[in-house]
């Protein structure tokens, strides 16, 4: 089917820039309509975690039959998430291998990705374990295993890599912490390519979560813009502003690392960018635009994972064009005079870590309630 060229989805992709969907479910990938939104959209992409997979499992009857079906096998809770979560992935990455096979695509696109176990967010070995396992599983070359890029997750991404991999590093919040990532990524693909083995199939995103960091900073700052003065001022001028400029300033770090002459030399066997996506988009202040971390963060060789209704919202409403490098200056000043306001950019992002950890365990931990009760159901059901 032809794109619609006037679809601002399909002109976001136009400018460089990818739209994934963070979503997924049973219904979505057996009613036709995800291929309508690659055929029609230009989606690019799919990302899922715990907590879509908790309400999608939980949440409806669409799972059942597998769930009673893996029950009579004997499996246990784990091994019928992670059964159900594989076969969705299957199907998912299926539907996009188009897009990853297209020869203008270069196996930039296509991807769809699986979290492991967010119980091994602190567990290096146990993350790497779980990438293999889940690797061989889904046995698919436009998969993607999610990392949390913590400072364990960091040499269980590199192993990951090295092995050839794919890897979405999720749960950054911090320049500084991006930086790290990304010559983790640099490191894997000169280790690989060191031992003899091709680089040039590897593919791997950098998850930059945006609204999380105003949500938590808006209400910081709000306490100084009332208690006046230049202080307040200040804080005025940074209400709603600090993820984009973070954001912004991470796009300068990539261009940065990805322009060194280490890297050229990795570029010329083969070897692919590590792209920044930006991730946490819907935006979750009514204050501000349902857009704000979609229009603002437009630029090339990016990647934007998007809620449906924030993409649904951008079909109908969005205005593309180019901007993630507009006011760089602005932004990296803005971040540079946070600690005049006894603001510490990275103790905030580290709390936002260690809450991001809790906001995909506490799901996967109803997940596992859930199913658990589904299972003793079914099972009762089969002894009776």
């Amino acid at each position: 089917m032809k794109k619609n060229t006037l679809n601002p989805l399909v002109q976001v992709n136009e400018l460089g820039q990818s739209i994934w969907l963070d979503f997924i479910n049973r219904q979505l990938l057996r009613d036709g309509n995800l291929q309508r939104l690659i055929d029609e959209d230009g989606l690019r992409g799919m990302t899922s975690n715990p907590a879509i997979f908790e309400k999608a499992m939980t949440g409806s009857n669409e799972y059942d039959d597998d769930i009673r079906q893996l029950t009579q096998q004997e499996h246990t809770t784990k091994e019928i998430y992670e059964a159900m979560a594989v076969a969705d992935v299957q199907r998912a990455c299926d539907a996009f291998l188009p897009v990853y096979n297209d020869p203008d695509n270069n196996r930039t696109d296509g991807y769809v990705s699986l979290e492991v176990a967010p119980t091994l967010v602190h567990d290096t070995q146990g993350t790497i374990e779980e990438g293999r396992r889940l690797w061989k599983a889904v046995n698919r070359p436009n998969l993607m295993i999610k990392v949390p890029g913590t400072e364990e997750g960091l040499p269980a991404i590199q192993t990951l890599l090295t092995e050839g991999i794919n890897v979405n590093v999720t749960l950054l919040f911090s320049v500084e912490r991006y930086r790290a990532v990304a010559e983790t990524y640099i490191a894997a693909l000169a280790a690989r390519a060191a031992s003899g083995k091709p680089i040039d199939g590897i593919s791997s995103v950098a998850s930059f979560f945006l609204s999380r960091i105003d949500l938590l900073l808006d209400p910081l700052l709000e306490k100084i813009v009332q208690s006046g003065g230049e202080k307040g001022a200040l804080a005025q001028e940074m209400l709603g502003q600090v993820a984009i400029a973070s954001a912004k300033t991470a796009y300068r770090v990539y261009k940065e690392v990805f322009s060194s002459m280490r890297f050229q030399e990795l570029m010329d066997k083969g070897a692919a960018t590590q792209r920044l996506l930006w991730a946490s988009t819907g935006n979750k202040n009514p204050l501000y635009s349902p857009l704000k971390y979609v229009e603002s963060l437009i630029g090339p060789k990016t990647v934007n994972t998007v809620p449906l209704e924030t993409l649904q919202i951008y079909r109908a409403d969005g205005k593309p064009v180019i901007r993630l490098e507009d006011n760089l200056e602005q932004a990296e000043s803005l971040l540079a005079r946070l600690p005049e306001l006894g603001i510490d950019l990275e103790t905030i992002a580290a709390q936002l870590e260690q809450e991001g950890i809790y906001k995909f365990n506490d799901p996967f931990e109803k997940l596992m309630k859930g199913l658990e009760e589904k299972r003793e159901q079914f099972a009762t059901q089969t002894a009776s």
